[in-house]
């Protein structure tokens, strides 16, 4: 594992209203599989939980990050007991995920990674960077902690599968066996137009890929994890994603899908 140790991580939603299934992540939790080391991170900026819900008590959510690093600071039995408690404990407000693997080299770093990606909030002031390019910037992360990004091929131009000119270039892709995995990164929130030029594109790149190399295609849009699903734009873009059998995942599944690149490359 070259000194990479075995983590779980879930994050707390803050979700007032069951009805309207809306939420905003407020916290992060990492902790080691076999005990030792846990920590939590909650958010510094409570903007977007007081456009959601303007009663939000935030004393309590502050006192839930005390409580849950006070517990799991106690020892490896006081932080199982919170684990399993912590859904009937806390808030009915709050959520908890489902807990996902991710080695780390460094634990206290990882956290940090994790609450950039989920917690910190995009500056308006850089909204094309923080569309796309964040999105790109997060998913090079995950493929480069499980160290299979150098091992890919990267900014593939459409166009030596489809036709001149094409100016569509793939983010990531790599060949395990039969199939080219391709990983683009695509902002729903900033330009549903690019999800309507994707699924244009791909049906054509697909048919290139097959042509040329002899090998089946799949490509995964990795998108935003907090989208309006009721939106009409969205909801158009996802349906018509689906329509040209491009996978959609959000950045909240890069760790899995790194981690599922690094054992099909046969690195463990």
């Amino acid at each position: 594992m070259n000194g990479r140790r075995q983590c779980e991580f879930f994050l707390l939603r803050y979700a007032p209203d069951a009805v309207r299934d809306e939420f905003v992540n407020v916290g992060v939790v990492l902790y080691e599989k076999e005990g030792g080391w846990a920590d939590v991170r909650f958010t510094k900026d409570w903007k977007r939980v007081r456009c959601l819900d303007p009663e939000a008590d935030l004393e309590m959510l502050e006192g839930m990050e005390r409580e849950i690093r006070e517990r799991m600071a106690e020892s490896p039995e006081a932080r199982n007991w919170l684990l399993k408690r912590m859904d009937d404990t806390f808030s009915n407000a709050v959520r908890l995920t489902a807990a996902k693997a991710v080695l780390a080299t460094s634990p206290q770093e990882e956290l940090g990674r994790l609450a950039e990606m989920y917690l910190e909030r995009p500056k308006r002031g850089a909204r094309a960077t923080s569309g796309r390019m964040q999105i790109y910037q997060t998913m090079r992360g995950a493929f480069e902690r499980e160290g299979v990004w150098r091992l890919m091929r990267h900014n593939v131009a459409a166009a030596q599968y489809t036709h001149r000119g094409d100016p569509l270039k793939i983010d990531a892709a790599y060949r395990p066996n039969g199939i080219v995995h391709m990983y683009q990164a695509l902002s729903l929130e900033t330009d549903v137009n690019a999800a309507k030029a994707l699924a244009f594109s791909y049906p054509k790149l697909r048919e290139g890929i097959q042509r040329t190399e002899q090998a089946e295609a799949a490509l995964t849009a990795i998108v935003e994890s907090e989208l309006d699903r009721a939106d009409d734009e969205t909801a158009f873009a996802l349906e018509t994603l689906g329509e040209s059998n491009i996978i959609v995942a959000t950045v909240a599944d890069m760790p899995r899908i790194a981690l599922s690149v690094r054992q099909q490359m046969g690195l463990g």
